[in-house]
């Protein structure tokens, strides 16, 4: 059943809810903005993400609830007190407390959906939104029993206008889900970051990519992620203390090793394979098995268009670039580009490369 929706109204404008308002606003949809802060709306409306909205003011087709979960359910019972459209979706990353809570306030689940865009970044706020956050990512949609198909149809239809691809799960294996693959991994990765916080000048000089990529997320907002974690707590919570046991006995072994216990070893041997089968079990970047690549590494410089030069070569030869990273070399104006791209495209841009004259240094070696 398709919905058109000439009119969206973004409820909470942060970094997911002025980014769904310029993808909409790049699809020629009307956005009506809100926010309790007003220097937010500001800001999104400056970006060109939409008007703001006054209560009572026009009805929206749809009303796209951007705020923590535990507010979820009051915003959406004063919207639907208001009027203020005819059908309602949230974008929080927990599903079963907003949709618990919304029942038990009484509000109309005929007119509502839960979902949840699986996209972020390390930033928040409306100047860190982007228009294509959602192209290809999944977004998952939480019905309930109540959920008419006409709000189905609307919710559908706004995941469709943001270039996202639609999952339906039941709100308790979503939270169970997110759990094991964003809300766990983040405070696992603030656990990591934490011990950088009384490192020496020494361990900070020394450090490379993969502390990097390991406390990447780490740099969130405290405030936002307390909001998420607590509302997904047990789920949260289980997963921590199975990592945790892997932890305690990886350095239970490690002590053992250190005693002159060798056997010792094959504890820890056993993780890091488990640790590999995991990784191997991310989907790839269309989903499905993630594919093997070939990383052609590059040294750049840190100077303006290089990339871009880097990329007009891939593009003359005929390679797609499958993934990219930038790896800068300390105290140097200059750094690494590892371009991942398929097993046969390797040979083929390393030797263009090597005849503009990029330093190319060694063989592409497979992830």
């Amino acid at each position: 059943m398709a919905s058109e929706l000439r009119t969206v109204l973004v409820v909470g404008t942060g970094l997911i809810g002025t980014s769904v308002a310029l993808a909409l606003r790049g699809q020629g949809v009307r956005v009506l903005l809100a926010d309790r802060d007003q220097g937010a709306v500001r800001l999104a409306r400056e970006l060109g993400a939409g008007e703001e909205w006054h209560a009572g003011g026009d009805r929206a087709d749809l009303a796209v609830i951007a705020v923590p979960p535990a507010h979820v359910a009051t915003e959406l019972l004063a919207l639907q007190r208001a009027g203020a459209a005819g059908h309602y979706t949230d974008v929080a990353s927990v599903k079963a407390l907003p949709i618990d809570e919304a029942r038990r306030l009484g509000c109309d689940l005929g007119a509502y959906v839960a979902s949840h865009p699986l996209a972020g970044r390390e930033k928040s706020g409306p100047g860190a939104a982007r228009a294509d956050l959602f192209l290809g990512r999944p977004w998952a949609l939480c019905p309930t029993p109540e959920s008419s198909p006409e709000a189905r149809a609307a919710v559908l239809r706004l995941v469709e206008l943001c270039g996202a691809n639609p999952v339906e799960v039941d709100a308790g294996d979503h939270d169970r889900a997110v759990a094991v693959v964003s809300h766990a991994p983040h405070v696992t990765a603030s656990a990591v970051a934490a011990r950088l916080a009384d490192a020496s000048e020494v361990a900070l000089g020394l450090a490379g990519q993969g502390v990097r990529d390991v406390t990447r997320i780490a740099g969130g907002d405290p405030g936002l992620w307390l909001g998420i974690l607590s509302g997904n707590a047990a789920p949260v919570a289980e997963v921590l203390e199975a990592v945790s046991r892997d932890l305690a006995e990886a350095a239970s072994a490690l002590r053992a090793v250190a005693g002159g216990d060798g056997t010792a070893s094959s504890d820890i041997t056993q993780l890091l394979k488990r640790g590999v089968a995991g990784h191997g079990r991310i989907p790839g970047k269309h989903g499905g098995p993630a594919s093997s690549y070939v990383v052609v590494q590059v040294v750049i410089g840190d100077r303006p268009g290089q990339l871009a030069k880097l990329f007009q070569v891939c593009d003359e030869v005929g390679v797609n670039v499958e993934d990219v990273r930038l790896e800068h070399a300390p105290g140097l104006p200059l750094g690494i580009a590892e371009v991942s791209v398929q097993p046969d495209a390797a040979p083929v841009l390393t030797g263009a490369l090597h005849e503009r004259g990029w330093q190319v240094p060694g063989p592409g070696q497979e992830m």
